[in-house]
């Protein structure tokens, strides 16, 4: 069975988007950005919540259009409605059934995108297998957690360490059995 990797930047204090979603203070470019790029074309599937994947309507994202064209999105909702959605693109209810079928099907590791609630709600049912965090020297104070409002205790087994010169690291650590 495929993992689920919640691949996302972060700040050194924990959150994944400062006050009102604000991202800018998180690198956008050099080595561990091209690196997380290079690593994105390995998924075939891809999970997030709505309001990640409204977050991309911000940056040009058609609704119903795929954010990442060689990817199969499910994009997991109980209230989010499109009419003219791409072949790649499905809204799914949030079940612990459908991840696990989705987890069973995929011909790749699964890319968990974006956070904050759904991750939250992946981890409360352990749901997430791997975290690949893009730690950005920054401390933003507030914004979106990333684990949301989850209070699920968990302990991780760390499994790699990169670093790169403008400060960023991506660390790797896999769901503790």
């Amino acid at each position: 069975m495929k993992k689920i990797v919640y691949y996302v930047a972060v700040s050194l204090d924990g959150y994944i988007s400062g006050k009102n979603d604000d991202i800018s203070q998180f690198i956008m470019q050099g080595d561990g950005v091209d690196h997380y790029q290079s690593n994105l074309t390995e998924f075939g599937t891809v999970i997030m919540g709505r309001k990640t994947y409204e977050f991309g309507f911000k940056y040009g994202l058609k609704p119903g259009q795929p954010a990442y064209p060689n990817m199969k999105h499910y994009i997991f909702s109980n209230s989010l409605q499109i009419d003219n959605l791409s072949e790649l693109v499905s809204i799914e209810n949030s079940s612990v059934a459908r991840i696990m079928e989705i987890k069973e099907t995929a011909d790749t590791d699964i890319y968990l995108c974006g956070g904050g609630e759904f991750a939250g709600w992946l981890l409360d049912h352990r749901l997430i297998d791997q975290l690949k965090l893009k730690v950005n020297p920054i401390v933003l104070g507030s914004g979106t957690k990333l684990f949301g409002s989850s209070t699920t205790s968990e302990r991780w087994e760390p499994i790699s360490q990169l670093s790169f010169s403008d400060g960023m690291q991506i660390l790797t650590f896999d769901l503790k059995k």
